[in-house]
């Protein structure tokens, strides 16, 4: 899955979406520094995610009801 738009979080509906063995790659922006970082995301088989910031990046904003469903 690739987003093009940046959020402060991942939306779990996306999270919840990902297939097993799956990727999703999505700019978010740090709550504390204002930064954008591309995120890599993983689902392993057994339903296991990881996550890793990779690239500085900047993108539009994530609007909408995907951006106002917090992770955790």
């Amino acid at each position: 899955m690739i987003v093009t738009a940046a959020a402060e979080r991942i939306p779990p509906p996306l999270i919840e979406q990902l297939a097993p063995n799956g990727r999703l790659v999505m700019p978010v922006e740090d709550s504390v520094t204002g930064h954008q970082w591309i995120v890599v995301v993983e689902k392993d088989a057994a339903g296991k995610i990881s996550e890793r910031r990779t690239l500085p990046v900047r993108f539009v904003p994530l609007t909408g009801e995907a951006e106002r469903h917090p992770l955790h």
